[in-house]
């Protein structure tokens, strides 16, 4: 009897090889579009920005006073209405360093999502291009902040806040804010370890117990150096 002599079947093997190497391929566009959906974006660059913590600082002072808001959050207007004045003079008085840490927990409450983001990204644009009135514009921008389940400012409205409170606006600094540079950047950012909300105070290393109403002479000062 003759032995039957089995055929390579070359085609159905090229067209195995070439599934897999369309598979390997689709994989990896897709790892690389996670990738880059998750990764912080551009990080902002300036002397008063520290990028690993997330904060903008203000002042040289011995004491610090670590500030974590949402742009978004009433209560942290209320803060800043309340003590910011107080810390300010400390500032100032070159008493104390003020680390302001712009989070945005609060994205979902606006309508569109996201102005948290925006606001915490239009404030490190500023940082980085005119840091000497940076806290001028913080102090605008809770001046003009929107309700919650509102659109939010958008990002034009951003830009006149800005120039009113000082700010030099450049081209780059516009196209920063408009093109929100920093919002990726902003929303990889969170609270510390123990928070449960904004605003979280930390001064010296202490994170602070708010009591019904905000005092800084209860709050802030007995923690002092």
């Amino acid at each position: 009897m003759a032995t039957a002599v089995r055929k390579t079947n070359w085609f159905a093997i090229w067209v195995t090889v070439a599934a897999v190497v369309v598979l390997v391929a689709v994989t990896g566009v897709v790892i690389a579009i996670n990738n880059q959906a998750s990764a912080p974006g551009a990080e902002p660059q300036s002397k008063i920005i520290d990028t690993q913590a997330g904060s903008v600082s203000f002042g040289d002072g011995t004491n610090t006073i670590d500030t974590y808001v949402d742009f978004l959050c009433p209560f942290c207007n209320q803060f800043e209405q309340s003590e910011g004045p107080a810390i300010k003079q400390l500032v100032d008085a070159g008493t104390a360093t003020l680390r302001v840490h712009p989070v945005t927990i609060l994205d979902d409450r606006s309508s569109p999502a996201g102005y948290s983001s925006r606001a915490a990204g239009a404030f490190y644009a500023v940082a980085v291009a005119d840091p000497d009135n940076a806290y001028a514009f913080m102090q605008a921008m809770y001046a003009n902040q929107p309700a919650e389940l509102s659109p939010g400012l958008t990002d034009e409205q951003i830009v006149e806040i800005a120039k009113n409170a000082g700010v030099n606006m450049t081209s780059d600094l516009e196209k920063a804010i408009t093109s929100n540079r920093y919002q990726k950047y902003a929303q990889s950012k969170g609270l510390p370890a123990g928070a449960t909300g904004t605003p979280t105070v930390v001064v010296n290393d202490t994170m602070v117990k708010f009591g019904q109403s905000f005092d800084f002479s209860k709050d802030i000062q007995p923690l002092l150096k």
